[in-house]
C-alpha cells in the first residue's frame, strides 16, 4: 500500500468492528436512527496524518452503510471521529474513498 492511497478491500476484524462500535453512537445521532445490527463486514485503511478507515457494516434488512472514520495518531490523545458516511448501500456496493 501507498502511503496516501486506500488498502485493497480486506474482510473484517474484532479491531474493525470495536471501531465500527465505537462511532455507531455518533451514526444514530446524525442519522436519528437506532440500529439493532451493526457488523462490519470489511473495510480499507488509508495512512494520512493518523489513519482514515472505510468500514462497510451490516445495519440489517438487506442494507449496508459506508463508514469513514478517522484515527489521530496515538500521540495526540484524541477519539475517533465518524468523518462522513453513505446509507442506502448494499453487501455488494463496493467500498470505495468518498
Amino acid at each position: 500500500m501507498m502511503c496516501g492511497a486506500p488498502s485493497a478491500t480486506m474482510p473484517a476484524t474484532a479491531e474493525t468492528q470495536e471501531v465500527a462500535d465505537q462511532v455507531k453512537s455518533q451514526l444514530e445521532s446524525k442519522e436519528n436512527q437506532k440500529f439493532d445490527v451493526f457488523k462490519a463486514i470489511s473495510f480499507k485503511r488509508q495512512i494520512v496524518a493518523g489513519t482514515n478507515l472505510f468500514i462497510k457494516v451490516d445495519v440489517g434488512g438487506d442494507k449496508c452503510v459506508h463508514l469513514r472514520v478517522f484515527q489521530p495518531l496515538p500521540h495526540e490523545n484524541k477519539p475517533l471521529t465518524l468523518s462522513s458516511y453513505q446509507t442506502n448501500k448494499e453487501r455488494h456496493d463496493e467500498l470505495s474513498y468518498f
